[in-house]
């Protein structure tokens, strides 16, 4: 081998050897199948191959030594032959790509015959093409026999497989499937190119193991700047939500039941001096909270004492209650029953309504005396209540009352006592209903009553912006005069709190909740637009506990797995086999120390793995038993068919008889 020239370097011809440059092939026939050098000196062979065959009878004739002097050495690592279309029994080709670079052969005398070798190689055919060109960066080295014949002398008859134009049949794609890459079809070619669009849905899985982080975003911290908090629901908020749990399952001891109410607590407080006030429905009103033996839910019960009907009366007064069962409405409270009863040793009247915990009134939120402070001097008066708060309010009754008009009803109570605040700025009328019952006998048209609720809400609108109780306002000029004063902003052309209350109090004409709402649509979309943004609030921590709770089954489904000492009368049941795995990996996600030995409470680490595992995703782990004599390296998704292998045999034992 080391008398081949080598193509890749520009040498000189080696010294004559006689005879033997007349007989052996010359290079740039083989390579670009002329020689420029043919008749100018160059002592090679110049016969081609297609028009003369004496190379070819004399394979046949000869002996293998001549045969050696005629055919190149296919093992030179500077040239290798490729092999002739069609030949059978053709060896791999290991021609080079650089060879169509190389410098073109310059004879210089005679040449060397190249050593034959070990068993006799086919000789390139010249005639197929006239000059080597690679094609599409293929590196003919590392393609095989049948593809590089196919770009040397293509056949017309054959059309070869291209991958990139005949579209594989797509299989049926399971996105719940552990073992992704085993089902991409019984056939070779939809195994092979499985990666070009077997699939229309991606191979991998979602991400399931990561945090959504759904917005909105309010603070500006970095990535790494994440709490422990931040995975979980907010702190004032999850607070508001336990207060008000707590709220709704305090009971006092009773021995009153109400038909299917019973544990009844009374929701009154003995401080306020409206609490048995009759001027608004006639008698005294009481309100408790009560538990459902039907359903168990919990319902705010308002209690008419003395009520005085006939039973027919009574009877045709409680029928009203049908028609506010079809009111669906989030500004008014659902009545759900209505009933007399004689369980607090009177005859008494009794509704049924949604009970909200740690409600208050607008009179006590905005209308009562705050405590004095005994740190500053004289007496504290009632802070002015915020222009939007006042619009929020507002454009939510106007909702309620388009509600109410539109099932041929009346509000009728539209006291600040009777109406509640249930979240932020969240208001509900609770006492629509009652006089309809209570005042059956007195006989009004809806329209004059529908009529009343707009002067209703129009007084309610200066009780507000004034801080007064209804039983203060006097003067109404006067009242509406201080309502200008104190809210005079505003947008320009936009109505006013002036305006609306006039419009309301002394506009003549049959009003509508229509034309309320198209008085005031910059605080309506205002008030739009803070609800969308409080229920993109409310999402995000929707989206919190959607991942905690795919947690909480998970830990469930370790627990009963986990150091079980005795099942199906096996001991070591959770110490042998995959449950050992699970063993590991529970030390491994909860029992991890530091250098010094202390427990490390990384809840970053906890919530990842157990993600990982819950959305069985493909990253490798590293387990070690405590005395670090066992080591397995395994997948989070092993780990979850080891879950569900293990979670699926307890079940099956359990529904054995």
């Amino acid at each position: 081998m080391a008398g081949a020239p080598d193509l890749r370097r520009q040498v000189g011809s080696p010294r004559p050897k006689g005879r033997a440059d007349k007989d052996t092939l010359c290079r740039n026939i083989l390579i670009y199948g002329k020689c420029r050098y043919e008749n100018s000196g160059c002592n090679f062979n110049h016969d081609h191959p297609a028009n003369n065959n004496n190379i070819h009878n004399h394979n046949h004739a000869g002996s293998s030594s001549d045969m050696s002097k005629k055919a190149l050495n296919g093992e030179s690592p500077s040239f290798t032959p490729s092999n002739i279309m069609g030949q059978p029994g053709s060896k791999k080709s290991t021609l080079p790509s650089q060879a169509a670079s190389a410098a073109i052969f310059t004879p210089r005398g005679g040449g060397t015959a190249t050593p034959a070798p070990s068993e006799p190689e086919r000789l390139f055919n010249p005639a197929a093409i006239k000059e080597f060109t690679p094609q599409n960066s293929y590196d003919m080295s590392s393609s095989n026999s049948a593809a590089v014949a196919a770009a040397v002398t293509p056949d017309p008859s054959i059309q070869p497989f291209d991958p990139f134009q005949t579209p594989v049949p797509p299989a049926q794609f399971n996105p719940y499937a552990n073992d992704h890459p085993n089902m991409a079809g019984a056939s070779a070619a939809a195994a092979y190119y499985q990666g070009q669009g077997a699939y229309a849905t991606p191979l991998p899985p979602p991400p399931y193991h990561l945090y959504a982080n759904i917005g909105p975003y309010r603070e500006d911290l970095l990535p790494y700047q994440r709490q422990t908090r931040d995975f979980f629901m907010a702190d004032d908020f999850r607070e508001d939500l336990q207060k008000k749990a707590h709220a709704s399952l305090q009971v006092i001891p009773s021995t009153i039941q109400l038909e299917n109410y019973h544990s009844l607590v009374p929701l009154d407080k003995l401080d306020t001096p409206q609490r048995k006030n009759t001027s608004i429905f006639g008698w005294t009103s009481w309100l408790f909270k009560a538990f459902s033996t039907k359903t168990g839910r919990v319902y705010c019960l308002r209690r008419i004492q003395d009520f005085r009907l006939g039973d027919r009366e009574a009877t045709q007064a409680i029928e009203t209650i049908k028609k506010w069962k079809q009111i669906h409405n989030g500004n008014v409270v659902f009545v759900h029953d209505a009933f007399t009863t004689s369980a607090f040793g009177d005859r008494s009247l009794v509704f049924a309504q949604d009970y909200f915990p740690l409600a208050q009134t607008l009179v006590e939120l905005h209308l009562t005396q705050p405590q004095k402070d005994h740190r500053y001097r004289g007496p504290t008066t009632i802070p002015k209540i915020a222009e939007p708060v006042i619009w929020a309010y507002v454009v939510q009754i106007a909702n309620a009352l388009k509600a109410i008009h539109s099932r041929d009803l009346a509000a009728r109570c539209l006291d600040p006592s009777k109406i509640i605040v249930t979240d932020k700025n969240r208001i509900r009328l609770t006492a629509c209903a009652i006089l309809d019952v209570v005042q059956y006998q007195a006989h009004r048209s809806v329209k004059e009553l529908q009529q009343d609720d707009f002067v209703q809400l129009g007084r309610l609108i200066i009780c507000l912006a004034n801080t007064k109780l209804p039983s203060q306002i006097t003067d109404l000029e006067a009242e509406i005069a201080t309502v200008a004063r104190r809210y005079q902003s505003g947008p320009k052309g936009e109505s006013t709190l002036r305006d609306v209350v006039q419009w309301l109090l002394t506009t003549p004409g049959v009003k509508t909740a229509e034309q309320l709402i198209t008085g005031m649509p910059h605080q309506v979309v205002e008030c739009f637009d803070k609800n969308l943004q409080y229920t993109d609030t409310l999402m995000s921590e929707l989206f919190r506990e959607l991942e905690n709770g795919r947690l909480v089954r998970l830990l469930m489904k370790l627990g009963t797995i986990n150091e079980r000492q005795d099942h199906d009368n096996d001991p070591s049941w959770s110490e042998n086999g995959e449950r050992y795995t699970l063993k590991l990996f529970r030390d491994y996600v909860f029992h991890r120390v530091d250098e010094h030995g202390r427990p490390t409470f990384d809840v970053g680490h906890m919530l990842t793995c157990l993600n990982k595992l819950d959305a069985g995703s493909a990253e490798r782990i590293r387990l070690t038993s405590r005395n670090n004599d066992t080591d397995f390296i395994i997948t989070y998704a092993e780990l979850k068919k080891q879950v569900n292998g293990a979670f699926a045999e307890l079940m099956k034992h359990n529904r054995r008889p």
